[in-house]
């Protein structure tokens, strides 16, 4: 149902060729009596029609772009804002019932709005701005409820965390994250008088020289350790490990079989028996 209503819709703003004609056109749409209105929602809950649930939507479009208008305060495109109302106005003609005696336009105004609610929250900051239940009431409510322009005082907090149920420290950590634009994490700009982007407050790299000095102790340590590793080994093996593994090119086993008049096999026993002197000595 939802589905062929959300096709219909889009196919009437294409048809509409711009966001204004699409409000006329939804404006153009008799509003449904009562008893029509009744009647539909009959069809679609006992039947499944859904031309019944077409029209419901429809003929209702006006009172989803006239909640949309009420957001058009946050710098968020109003067709994203109709787009997301109509989207709840479906989620509410699915689930309304006419046998409760309210009309679909009080049911559907919580669906509306909570899709809207949600746009918003998701993309009005590159940050998500609320994320509990207290941090959405002021984050729509806020500014509604600040009288002036400014920073608020503290009986101004204190007044607006009675009216909404939430905390003092609450009503300035919101009032703060409204106040504070979003910013790149770097600005490339010459300007000086530019903004500093976060990224100017950030550390170069090799700013701490703690690490470099514990590096270079180490290296030095560890170069010590094998000089002194090496001359416990007798001349034949420390020459083999310095031509096997020191040197540039590195000779081969069979290179040194020939130079010390042994097999190849005896040069790898001699190697591996130095370099576990090696590591034992360097553990």
């Amino acid at each position: 149902m939802a589905q062929a209503a959300s096709e219909y819709a889009h196919n009437l703003s294409i048809a509409a060729g711009s966001l204004d004609q699409y409000i006329q056109l939804a404006y153009s749409l008799p509003v449904l009596s009562a008893e029509e209105e009744r009647q539909l929602a009959l069809r679609l809950r006992e039947q499944g029609d859904v031309e019944a649930a077409r029209k419901l939507v429809l003929h209702n479009l006006r009172f989803v772009i006239h909640v949309a208008r009420g957001y058009s305060g946050y710098g968020l495109p109003l067709a994203d804002l109709i787009q997301e109302g109509s989207i709840g106005l479906m989620k509410a003609v699915k689930r309304f019932d006419p046998a409760v005696g309210v009309r679909l336009v009080s049911f559907a105004v919580h669906w509306i709005r909570a899709e809207i609610h949600e746009y918003v929250l998701r993309n009005w900051r590159i940050v998500k701005m609320a994320t509990t239940k207290a941090q959405r009431k002021l984050f729509f409510n806020l500014r509604k409820a600040k009288k002036r322009l400014g920073w608020m005082n503290e009986d101004e907090v204190n007044a607006v965390a009675e009216d909404l149920g939430v905390t003092a420290r609450e009503v300035r950590d919101m009032e703060s994250r409204l106040s504070q634009p979003d910013m790149p994490l770097e600005i490339d700009s010459d300007d000086e008088e530019a903004p500093r982007s976060p990224m100017s407050y950030l550390p170069a790299p090799g700013a701490d020289p703690a690490p470099q000095v514990e590096a270079q102790d180490y290296a030095q340590i560890r170069g010590e350790r094998l000089q002194e590793a090496l001359a416990e080994l007798d001349e034949r093996s420390r020459s083999i490990v310095k031509q096997r593994w020191l040197a540039e090119p590195k000779r081969t086993l069979q290179e040194l079989a020939e130079e010390f008049g042994v097999s190849g096999e005896r040069i790898r026993q001699i190697e591996a028996a130095a370099m576990k002197k090696l590591r034992g000595a360097l553990a």
